[in-house]
């Protein structure tokens, strides 16, 4: 390689001070170099290519502009870049389009601009503006004029911190929108189900005030903007919480100190799958025996049954129940000795098996309160061939309405196995 290279750009280009910065600070890199340290100004370019394509924004540098660094590093055989000497390329403009996937000559030079300009590599220009080579009588390269990758190799610590500085960023970010996502939906159900069981609380205004923080973020946003989009939501997602939770009558927070099961709270009225799945659920409850035909009354349609009287007082001995149900007791807080521990219980693992305030309701309102948490305590009993035990309660709650239901045969059947 020749001793000294032009600093000035050949033709109408003028000099700027910016191009005696950039050149000084590669020359007290290279020096840097031979004091010795940990820097050895050698790097895999491929590597380098990849850092850089990570953390491109610290350098002001598009996607295309690597590409064209990568079209200039292809020039060079060696993979391994070594700062410590000018590493000189000279591509024609027409081999350099072609590494460029055809990149026309006025974009190309913008691009080699913009790589000057972050400092990545070094114009060398001949004395006429050529790229090319001189060689000596054994075939060495003399002397060669067009791009010096060099600068690159000795900005390989910047660019590799950089890229990594680049994805703990990208972690954070992809942290920040994973949480915004999670605030966002649990909002958006509290809401809801706040809604739908017709609890107390200003739930028209908390739907208002989601309205915004529910928009598409951009896939550029910035670190801060999601932040505060993520701040937002904690502090709605509080109140919401605290609403729902002040409206909780002392029978369903019961269930919330148990700490020998795994709790799960459905508070949404899903009635749109309990309706869909009713017709095979029903099908189900047809197992079960309705009620015992007497003489007298072939079709099982008596006045009694009719009225159901024995789902508004106690239906079954409670040794009974607990003997068919032996489940229900494993989820009472100090066990169950009395009716009253039985509903109280049937309340919690109503919601543990997803069925809603609603269907409970009804079947409070339809069975009487003793008689649906029985129900309840059947249907745990049977949880694993049940597919929707809201459905199935549902299902249940018609036919007493209609007359049509009675406990004793239900609790027989399971009995009978």
């Amino acid at each position: 390689m020749m001793d000294r290279f032009a600093t000035t750009p050949f033709g109408g280009g003028r000099v700027r001070a910016a191009d005696f910065r950039r050149r000084e600070t590669i020359d007290r890199r290279r020096a840097a170099l031979n004091a010795g340290g940990n820097d050895t100004g050698k790097a895999d370019k491929w590597q380098l290519i990849r850092a850089l394509s990570e953390a491109r924004a610290v350098f002001g540098l598009s996607d295309r502009a690597i590409a064209v660094l990568e079209a200039l590093l292809s020039f060079h055989q060696a993979r391994e870049l070594d700062g410590s000497e000018p590493i000189v390329v000279f591509p024609s403009n027409a081999e350099l389009s072609l590494r460029s996937r055809g990149m026309a000559d006025a974009t190309l030079r913008r691009h080699i601009a913009a790589l000057v300009e972050a400092g990545l590599i070094l114009r060398r220009d001949s004395p006429n503006g050529k790229r090319y080579c001189r060689r000596n009588d054994q075939g060495g390269v003399e002397s060669a004029f067009g791009f010096d990758l060099s600068p690159l190799a000795l900005a390989a610590t910047a660019i590799h911190d950089a890229a990594e500085d680049a994805r703990a960023h990208a972690r954070h970010c992809q942290k920040l929108r994973a949480e915004i996502g999670v605030h966002l939906r649990d909002t958006g159900k509290i809401i809801e189900a706040g809604l739908a069981e017709g609890r107390e609380g200003d739930w028209e205004a908390y739907a208002l005030t989601l309205v915004p923080l529910a928009r598409r973020l951009s896939r550029q946003a910035s670190q801060e903007a999601l932040t505060n989009r993520r701040d937002d939501l904690v502090r709605l997602r509080a109140q919401v919480e605290k609403a729902y939770l002040d409206s909780l009558t002392e029978q369903e927070m019961s269930g919330n100190d148990v700490d020998s099961e795994r709790h799960y709270q459905n508070s949404n009225t899903d009635q749109h799958f309990e309706y869909s799945s009713e017709k095979e659920l029903k099908q189900e409850s047809d197992r079960v025996p309705v009620k015992a035909t007497e003489p007298g009354d072939p079709t099982g349609q008596g006045e009694a049954e009719k009225r159901a009287p024995a789902s508004r007082s106690e239906p079954v001995p409670l040794s009974y129940l607990l003997a068919v149900c032996p489940t229900l007791a494993s989820y009472a807080r100090d066990g169950i000795s009395s009716w009253q521990d039985v509903m109280a219980t049937a309340g919690l693992v109503r919601s543990m098996l997803g069925i809603s305030p609603d269907a409970w309701r009804r079947a409070c309102e339809a069975m009487g309160e003793i008689a649906a948490a029985v129900t309840v305590a059947a249907i745990l009993e049977r949880a694993d061939t049940i597919r929707s035990p809201g459905g199935y309660l549902r299902a249940l709650t018609e036919r007493a309405e209609k007359g049509q239901f009675s406990i004793r045969p239900m609790l027989s059947a399971l009995e009978n196995g």
